[in-house]
């Protein structure tokens, strides 16, 4: 009896540990995941903006505070202007960009906090609104958080409104075409109507590689019941199927028909 039990013991174990910790930590998060963004979109536009401001505020701020560690060397080495200098209000603004640009970890966490949230936040509030995520929304909240940005870091010198705008347009026109750039990039390729029913003939027959081959030499849908062996060593098909192909459509009524 005591070696029935250690057998199904050492039977047991390896279930028990075939799981990935690291793979049950990860569905745990989706898990979390999923259940907070339920959550969010049953709130009210109010809740769910705050909420969503302050998380991804959050998130910059983290990402911001770690970026302001890698260029506090810089900031340490920009020079100080003496009280008295007297610097013409372009070289002065000059300096205060080049500090808000290389600023230690607080500077940076801030201005990347302000930066985010504002983005996130007004993405938010405009999908809520219009029900639906495009161009106009993601270039409406780049443009908020870029002159939001420009005003907290002091980007914008002796004419901070001005410059203000200035930033709001360039990060708008830049997440435009980025957003733009994916959304080209996201969609699936067009299927190729002229191949329709030479892709589901080939499909059938387990020859969907040589698909490329019909392509090569424009042998379209049309001129199906038009092939000949001749035809089809021409695009370089081999023999076996060639006799496949050939075979197939002979015995389709539809394309004896044609």
């Amino acid at each position: 009896m005591g070696e029935g039990k250690q057998g199904a013991m050492v039977v047991e174990m390896p279930n028990g540990s075939s799981q990935n910790p690291i793979a049950q930590l990860q569905n745990k998060f989706k898990e979390l995941e999923t259940g907070f963004k339920v959550w969010l979109s049953k709130q009210s536009l109010p809740v769910e903006a705050a909420v969503v401001t302050a998380t991804s505020g959050l998130q910059g701020a983290a990402i911001g505070g770690f970026m302001g560690t890698l260029t506090q060397d810089v900031s340490s080495s920009l020079p100080t202007p003496p009280p008295a200098a007297n610097l013409n209000p372009q070289a002065m603004a000059s300096f205060q960009q080049a500090q808000a640009l290389a600023g230690g970890p607080l500077v940076q966490a801030r201005n990347f906090a302000v930066m985010t949230g504002a983005n996130a936040g007004i993405s938010c509030v405009l999908k809520r609104i219009r029900g639906k995520e495009d161009v106009q929304s993601s270039m409406a909240a780049a443009f908020g958080s870029g002159a939001l940005f420009s005003l907290v870091s002091g980007m914008g010198g002796p004419n901070p409104v001005p410059n203000a705008l200035t930033s709001g347009i360039f990060f708008a026109l830049v997440q435009g075409g980025l957003f733009e750039l994916g959304r080209k990039f996201s969609q699936p390729p067009a299927e190729d109507t002229h191949y329709i029913r030479t892709r589901s003939l080939l499909s059938s027959l387990g020859l969907q590689n040589y698909e490329k081959n019909f392509k090569k030499g424009l042998l379209t849908d049309t001129t199906l019941p038009l092939l000949t062996d001749s035809a089809l060593r021409d695009v370089r098909i081999p023999p076996g199927p060639r006799l496949l192909i050939l075979d197939r459509i002979q015995r389709d009524p539809e394309l004896r028909k044609r």
